[in-house]
Protein backbone atom coordinates (compact mmCIF):
# COMPACT_ATOMS: atom_id res chain seq x y z
CA UNK A 1 0.00 0.00 0.00
CA UNK A 2 1.54 3.35 -1.23
CA UNK A 3 1.67 6.05 1.66
CA UNK A 4 0.37 9.53 -0.02
CA UNK A 5 0.63 12.81 1.66
CA UNK A 6 -1.96 15.37 0.77
CA UNK A 7 -1.57 19.22 0.98
CA UNK A 8 -4.50 21.35 0.73
CA UNK A 9 -6.43 23.66 2.92
CA UNK A 10 -9.74 22.78 1.51
CA UNK A 11 -10.96 19.69 4.30
CA UNK A 12 -13.98 18.89 2.81
CA UNK A 13 -12.11 18.50 -0.63
CA UNK A 14 -8.75 16.78 1.20
CA UNK A 15 -11.71 14.08 2.81
CA UNK A 16 -13.04 13.49 -0.58
CA UNK A 17 -9.65 12.84 -2.26
CA UNK A 18 -8.98 10.40 0.80
CA UNK A 19 -11.98 8.46 0.84
CA UNK A 20 -11.52 7.99 -3.16
CA UNK A 21 -8.12 6.95 -3.01
CA UNK A 22 -8.36 4.76 0.37
CA UNK A 23 -10.63 3.07 -1.77
CA UNK A 24 -8.23 2.36 -4.21
CA UNK A 25 -5.65 0.46 -2.21
CA UNK A 26 -3.67 4.66 -0.74
CA UNK A 27 -3.15 5.23 2.28
CA UNK A 28 -3.59 8.82 2.90
CA UNK A 29 -2.16 11.21 5.29
CA UNK A 30 -3.95 15.06 4.88
CA UNK A 31 -2.12 18.52 6.12
CA UNK A 32 -3.88 21.67 5.57
CA UNK A 33 -1.48 24.12 5.85
CA UNK A 34 2.34 24.34 5.16
CA UNK A 35 3.86 23.57 9.08
CA UNK A 36 1.71 20.58 9.14
CA UNK A 37 3.36 19.01 5.78
CA UNK A 38 6.80 19.98 7.07
CA UNK A 39 6.26 18.19 10.65
CA UNK A 40 4.55 14.84 8.48
CA UNK A 41 7.56 14.95 6.29
CA UNK A 42 10.03 15.29 8.71
CA UNK A 43 8.30 12.36 10.54
CA UNK A 44 7.73 9.67 7.42
CA UNK A 45 8.42 9.20 4.38
CA UNK A 46 5.33 8.73 1.82
CA UNK A 47 5.74 7.60 -1.68
CA UNK A 48 4.44 10.79 -3.37
CA UNK A 49 2.64 14.20 -3.00
CA UNK A 50 -0.71 15.80 -3.45
CA UNK A 51 0.69 19.40 -3.19
CA UNK A 52 -1.88 22.22 -3.77
CA UNK A 53 -0.47 25.70 -4.82
CA UNK A 54 -2.81 27.99 -1.99
CA UNK A 55 -1.98 27.14 1.57
CA UNK A 56 -3.29 29.17 4.01
CA UNK A 57 0.53 29.98 5.39
CA UNK A 58 2.20 30.63 2.18
CA UNK A 59 2.49 29.52 -1.09
CA UNK A 60 2.90 25.87 -2.23
CA UNK A 61 5.16 26.48 -4.41
CA UNK A 62 7.35 27.47 -1.89
CA UNK A 63 7.39 24.37 0.03
CA UNK A 64 7.36 22.39 -3.54
CA UNK A 65 10.77 24.20 -3.68
CA UNK A 66 11.86 23.32 -0.30
CA UNK A 67 10.43 19.59 -0.86
CA UNK A 68 12.78 19.77 -4.14
CA UNK A 69 16.51 20.40 -1.75
CA UNK A 70 15.07 18.14 1.07
CA UNK A 71 13.75 15.54 -0.97
CA UNK A 72 14.45 15.72 -4.67
CA UNK A 73 13.52 12.28 -6.00
CA UNK A 74 10.32 12.23 -4.04
CA UNK A 75 7.20 12.47 -6.54
CA UNK A 76 5.24 15.42 -6.42
CA UNK A 77 1.74 15.95 -8.05
CA UNK A 78 0.88 19.59 -7.91
CA UNK A 79 -2.62 20.91 -7.50
CA UNK A 80 -4.18 24.57 -8.27
CA UNK A 81 -8.28 25.85 -8.25
CA UNK A 82 -6.73 29.00 -10.60
CA UNK A 83 -5.73 26.72 -13.02
CA UNK A 84 -3.77 29.40 -14.45
CA UNK A 85 -0.99 28.77 -17.08
CA UNK A 86 1.39 30.42 -15.35
CA UNK A 87 0.85 27.90 -12.18
CA UNK A 88 1.33 25.10 -14.32
CA UNK A 89 4.42 26.81 -15.97
CA UNK A 90 5.96 27.53 -12.57
CA UNK A 91 5.39 23.88 -10.88
CA UNK A 92 6.94 22.56 -13.17
CA UNK A 93 9.69 24.53 -13.41
CA UNK A 94 10.19 23.99 -9.82
CA UNK A 95 9.76 20.19 -10.39
CA UNK A 96 7.16 19.16 -9.90
CA UNK A 97 6.31 15.72 -11.65
CA UNK A 98 2.61 16.46 -12.46
CA UNK A 99 -0.03 18.97 -12.43
CA UNK A 100 -3.83 18.90 -11.61
CA UNK A 101 -6.75 21.88 -11.97
CA UNK A 102 -8.87 21.91 -9.58
CA UNK A 103 -11.90 20.50 -9.87
CA UNK A 104 -10.25 17.32 -10.47
CA UNK A 105 -11.96 14.23 -11.56
CA UNK A 106 -10.64 11.31 -8.27
CA UNK A 107 -10.48 8.99 -11.58
CA UNK A 108 -7.61 10.50 -13.53
CA UNK A 109 -5.61 11.97 -9.86
CA UNK A 110 -5.56 7.87 -9.38
CA UNK A 111 -4.06 7.47 -13.12
CA UNK A 112 -1.84 10.18 -12.70
CA UNK A 113 -0.69 9.13 -9.16
CA UNK A 114 -0.05 5.36 -10.22
CA UNK A 115 1.84 6.81 -13.23
CA UNK A 116 4.23 8.44 -11.41
CA UNK A 117 4.58 5.85 -9.11
CA UNK A 118 5.24 3.46 -12.03
CA UNK A 119 7.80 5.98 -12.70
CA UNK A 120 9.60 5.77 -10.15
CA UNK A 121 10.00 2.26 -9.07
CA UNK A 122 10.71 0.66 -12.78
CA UNK A 123 10.34 -2.55 -13.06
CA UNK A 124 13.64 -3.07 -14.94
CA UNK A 125 15.96 -0.81 -14.96
CA UNK A 126 19.73 -0.50 -16.37
CA UNK A 127 22.25 -0.23 -13.38
CA UNK A 128 23.90 2.29 -15.48
CA UNK A 129 24.46 4.23 -18.57
CA UNK A 130 27.41 5.62 -19.33
CA UNK A 131 28.04 7.85 -22.76
CA UNK A 132 30.84 9.79 -23.25
CA UNK A 133 31.38 12.24 -19.88
CA UNK A 134 28.05 11.38 -18.38
CA UNK A 135 27.10 8.28 -16.60
CA UNK A 136 23.59 8.09 -15.66
CA UNK A 137 22.20 5.92 -12.88
CA UNK A 138 18.37 4.85 -13.76
CA UNK A 139 17.54 3.10 -10.38
CA UNK A 140 18.90 5.98 -8.12
CA UNK A 141 18.31 9.16 -10.75
CA UNK A 142 21.46 10.51 -10.66
CA UNK A 143 23.71 11.81 -13.52
CA UNK A 144 27.34 12.43 -13.13
CA UNK A 145 29.53 14.51 -15.02
CA UNK A 146 32.92 15.38 -13.96
CA UNK A 147 32.76 13.78 -11.02
CA UNK A 148 30.03 15.66 -10.11
CA UNK A 149 26.66 14.25 -9.27
CA UNK A 150 23.17 15.70 -10.02
CA UNK A 151 20.01 14.52 -8.91
CA UNK A 152 16.79 13.78 -10.42
CA UNK A 153 13.24 14.04 -10.21
CA UNK A 154 11.28 11.06 -11.37
CA UNK A 155 10.19 12.19 -14.86
CA UNK A 156 13.56 13.93 -15.48
CA UNK A 157 14.74 10.77 -14.82
CA UNK A 158 12.83 8.63 -17.01
CA UNK A 159 13.07 11.41 -20.08
CA UNK A 160 16.90 10.97 -19.50
CA UNK A 161 16.58 6.96 -19.90
CA UNK A 162 14.32 7.62 -22.95
CA UNK A 163 16.77 10.19 -24.37
CA UNK A 164 19.82 7.82 -24.17
CA UNK A 165 18.26 4.58 -25.01
CA UNK A 166 18.46 5.85 -28.41
CA UNK A 167 21.50 8.61 -27.98
CA UNK A 168 21.37 10.59 -31.66
CA UNK A 169 18.52 9.63 -32.54
CA UNK A 170 15.12 11.74 -32.13
CA UNK A 171 11.54 10.96 -30.16
CA UNK A 172 8.83 12.54 -30.99
CA UNK A 173 6.85 14.03 -28.09
CA UNK A 174 3.79 11.77 -27.54
CA UNK A 175 6.28 9.32 -27.65
CA UNK A 176 8.81 10.68 -24.93
CA UNK A 177 5.32 11.99 -22.91
CA UNK A 178 4.60 8.00 -22.58
CA UNK A 179 7.79 7.23 -21.70
CA UNK A 180 8.75 9.87 -18.95
CA UNK A 181 5.44 11.56 -17.60
CA UNK A 182 3.25 7.80 -18.34
CA UNK A 183 0.32 9.58 -20.45
CA UNK A 184 0.08 11.27 -23.51
CA UNK A 185 0.66 15.18 -24.02
CA UNK A 186 -3.15 17.21 -23.98
CA UNK A 187 -3.39 20.45 -26.39
CA UNK A 188 -1.20 23.17 -24.88
CA UNK A 189 0.37 21.15 -22.67
CA UNK A 190 4.23 21.92 -22.11
CA UNK A 191 4.59 19.74 -18.97
CA UNK A 192 7.28 18.04 -21.37
CA UNK A 193 8.76 21.01 -22.40
CA UNK A 194 9.29 22.55 -19.45
CA UNK A 195 10.91 18.54 -17.38
CA UNK A 196 13.46 19.00 -20.58
CA UNK A 197 14.18 22.53 -19.93
CA UNK A 198 14.96 21.55 -16.05
CA UNK A 199 16.94 18.82 -17.03
CA UNK A 200 19.41 20.87 -19.16
CA UNK A 201 19.51 23.49 -16.46
CA UNK A 202 20.57 20.48 -14.58
CA UNK A 203 23.52 18.92 -16.78
CA UNK A 204 24.40 21.17 -18.63
CA UNK A 205 25.80 21.77 -22.45
CA UNK A 206 28.79 19.25 -23.85
CA UNK A 207 32.19 20.52 -22.78
CA UNK A 208 32.46 21.78 -26.30
CA UNK A 209 29.53 24.35 -25.72
CA UNK A 210 27.02 21.55 -27.84
CA UNK A 211 23.24 21.62 -26.37
CA UNK A 212 23.51 17.43 -25.20
CA UNK A 213 19.28 17.49 -25.75
CA UNK A 214 18.42 18.90 -29.23
CA UNK A 215 14.86 20.11 -29.71
CA UNK A 216 13.11 19.07 -33.19
CA UNK A 217 11.38 22.17 -33.90
CA UNK A 218 7.57 20.87 -33.05
CA UNK A 219 8.48 17.04 -32.92
CA UNK A 220 10.36 16.30 -30.41
CA UNK A 221 14.28 15.60 -28.82
CA UNK A 222 17.21 13.90 -29.00
CA UNK A 223 20.52 13.41 -27.33
CA UNK A 224 23.37 15.20 -29.15
CA UNK A 225 26.33 12.60 -29.22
Amino acid sequence: MSELLLIDDDQELCELLSSWLSQEGFQVQACHDGQSARKALAESAPAAVVLDVMLPDGSGLELLKQLRTDHPDLPVLMLSARGEPLDRILGLELGADDYLAKPCDPRELTARLRAVLRRSHPAAVSSQIELGDLTFSPARGVVTIDDQDFTLTVSEARLLEALLGQPGEPLEKQELAQLALGRKLTLYDRSLDMHVSNLRKKIGPHADGRPRIVALRSRGYYYAV
